[in-house]
């Protein structure tokens, strides 16, 4: 596993994405089908995949599913890093960060806690047990209902040395920009948008050298190609590719609720992946709307 300073230089260094989590017509976790999806992703430039994300269902798993879905991703990944989720209340997070921890997770994701809002403090008590109970690296998610201020992150930065990242998917970028005026290189910065290509050129505006790309699942060339570009300058064929995949993708995303998920892994499925469903509350594409993402991957077909 990876130090604190070891995983945050690696989040730093790259593209990063999260693995949808396969699962079997019951319903179960599909470990084959799943580490077969995940040697293909690490061939590709990716530095950190993250495993038990939102994008891989995390809020229909069960805490004791998470660390067998870490312990997959690390036996496929060869040398690509694995993050994993964490989350649910504080009794919970803190008994899943140290089996995830256990499992060979080089680093957690933090995700909002459970259903309510909760205050400053509150949110600061539960970020710093979770932190000092691993000696792993922590990132938190900035988004929902777990929104940090500046003053409570610098409280847990002076408290919580592994505390090491810190993912937006908020859209503030106001309040963003603030904190990485204020923290600087204390921690590693990741946008986390839903479709975070179609933010990216603001949040490298507002610090944030990279994101996670849900697409990456299963057009992992032009998630990099877009990625690259972007870093580069290269305004013309970030446009260039918005227009011919991301606006026609967003636009099927947009057609139910949910399908910020439920796309990505209709596309994994399309890339010949056995990934199977979504867990409800979630739905999956119809099949006019499988056809339509199929049209739209057409070009990068594996």
């Amino acid at each position: 596993m990876m130090t604190p300073e070891e995983i945050k230089v690696a989040l730093g260094a790259g593209l990063l994405s999260f693995p949808v989590t396969h699962f079997d017509k019951e319903g179960q976790f599909q470990p084959e089908s799943y580490r077969r999806h995940v040697e293909w992703l690490s061939g590709y430039d990716a530095p950190v995949l993250f495993a038990a994300g939102g994008t891989g269902e995390f809020f229909s798993l069960s805490p004791n599913e998470v660390p067998t879905i870490v312990s997959a991703a690390k036996e496929a990944a060869g040398k690509t890093a694995i993050v994993s989720g964490c989350g649910f209340g504080t009794h919970v997070g803190v008994e899943m960060a140290r089996a995830v921890e256990k499992a060979g997770a080089d680093g957690i994701l933090l995700l909002p806690h459970y259903m309510i809002d909760a205050p400053q403090e509150g949110l600061y008590q539960h970020v710093k047990r979770i932190c000092q109970s691993v000696g792993i690296g922590v990132m938190v998610y900035n988004r929902d209902n777990s929104i940090l201020s500046v003053d409570t992150l610098k409280r847990l930065c002076d408290e919580c040395p592994n505390l090491i990242g810190f993912k937006d998917g908020s859209g503030d970028i106001g309040l963003v920009r603030q904190i990485t005026a204020t923290m600087g290189d204390r921690l590693m910065y990741l946008g986390g948008m839903p479709t975070a290509e179609l933010f990216a050129e603001a949040y490298l505006g507002a610090g944030f050298t990279t994101y996670s790309s849900a697409v990456f699942n299963f057009v992992p060339g032009l998630a990099v190609d877009f990625y690259k570009s972007l870093r580069a300058g290269n305004r013309a064929r970030c446009e260039e590719i918005l227009k011919d995949f991301f606006y026609p993708f967003m636009a099927i995303r947009n057609r139910r609720k949910g399908y910020a998920v439920s796309a990505i892994k209709a596309g994994v499925r399309l890339q010949g992946f056995d990934a199977g469903k979504v867990r409800p509350p979630l739905d999956d594409l119809t099949a006019e709307e499988e056809e339509m993402l199929l049209k739209l991957i057409g070009p990068w077909k594996r």
